[in-house]
């Protein structure tokens, strides 16, 4: 059995255990420090992600044009001839409506950005892909 005194004098009964209130502030300082660093790279990084749904789908949809003109002479400003929905289709995220505009023999279609994509991805609200495969903006369609 240990005495009391013993412990006393080897100074563990004199010492105490956890973190100051400073050792805390320095460490929520740094953890604030470092999700200001974090949070806008990880914001941009959720944007350029949900944006790479529109060329797909553009791309996709000119390629369903082509097939129609194809078949039947004609490229359609109506999404449902190309994917059985209204005028409009929206992409499978619901970030972008697409739409088509058709002038004789050419057509454009256009991804719009929605709700929050739109807000954030103001670079790229409106990106377009024509009959002859000119995409603009190019910033937004680089990989």
């Amino acid at each position: 059995m240990i005495k009391n005194d013993a412990i006393k004098d080897n100074g563990i009964a004199n010492s105490a255990y956890g973190f100051t209130l400073i050792e805390l502030m320095i460490a929520v300082a740094i953890v604030g420090i470092l999700a200001t660093v974090a949070y806008p790279s990880y914001v941009d990084y959720v944007v350029r992600s949900n944006r790479s749904e529109a060329p797909r789908e553009l791309v996709r949809l000119a390629n369903l044009q082509e097939q129609l003109f194809v078949d039947s002479r004609a490229y359609t400003a109506d999404m449902s001839d190309l994917v059985g929905t209204s005028t409009v289709y929206e992409t499978p995220n619901k970030h972008y409506k697409i739409s088509a505009t058709v002038v004789g023999s050419t057509f454009t279609l256009t991804a719009t950005a929605q709700g929050t994509q739109a807000t954030n991805d103001t670079d790229c609200i409106k990106i377009e892909i024509t009959d002859t495969g000119s995409k603009t903006p190019a910033v937004c369609w680089e990989g």
